[in-house]
């Protein structure tokens, strides 16, 4: 699918639907895999390697889901609010399935934000983590008011680089639709009806994903 032909809301929906899956059936298979494990093995070892397995990409799981309820689902009401606190502890859970590859610093005081505003927000961090494809620090910085924030991600780090997808729809390039670039369409896509305009920059060897009111 064209990037100049928008998609559906149906199909859209459907690609999306796909992303998610997408990013917990690893898991998921894991878990089954540690499952079946405690079933046929008597070794006590064994057992407590599956155990490690299942607890750890449970959380991985559960990290993931949590992560897009709010990054792309409705999270509450239309209208409503979310609190940055929660999108902090959201971000963090989402890092840490990167297991310490990526460190997350967050600036930025707890208070009510338009829910649109932080699901960019969150995809934006997102993102960053596709920037740093050899890890680094991911600094979140959020400025002005709860009503007109600014965002400033800056991705520090080895071979830090614009993320690809993102930066080739903020610079109007057609791309294909699929469950890989659908997060960094939707992420161009969210930012007009959140009120804000998007900019990828270099300052140095870092990169800066910001997200400023339109207009």
């Amino acid at each position: 699918m064209n990037q100049r032909v928008p998609p559906s809301d149906l199909e859209l929906a459907a690609m999306i639907s796909s992303k998610i899956c997408h990013d917990i059936i690893n898991p998921v298979g894991a878990i089954f895999n540690g499952l079946e494990i405690l079933d046929e093995e008597d070794d006590e070892q064994a057992k407590s390697y599956a155990l490690n397995v299942i607890r750890n990409v449970t959380e991985q799981a559960s990290a993931r889901l949590e992560f897009a309820r709010f990054a792309f689902g409705a999270a509450g009401s239309a209208g409503s609010m979310i609190d940055l606190a929660t999108a902090e502890k959201i971000s963090r859970g989402f890092v840490s399935i990167t297991q310490g590859k990526h460190k997350l610093i967050w600036r930025g005081a707890p208070g009510l934000v338009a829910k649109d505003k932080v699901k960019l927000l969150l995809n934006l961090i997102a993102s960053a983590v596709t920037a740093l494809p050899r890890g680094g620090e991911i600094d979140v910085s959020i400025g002005g008011s709860f009503e007109q924030p600014t965002f400033l991600i800056r991705c520090k780090g080895t071979a830090a680089r614009p993320p690809q997808y993102l930066t080739d729809f903020v610079a109007g390039k057609p791309l294909a639709l699929d469950a890989i670039t659908i997060q960094a369409y939707y992420t161009w896509r969210i930012a007009p009806s959140a009120g804000m305009r998007l900019e990828i920059l270099k300052d140095g060897a870092d990169i800066l994903l910001v997200a400023k009111p339109a207009g």
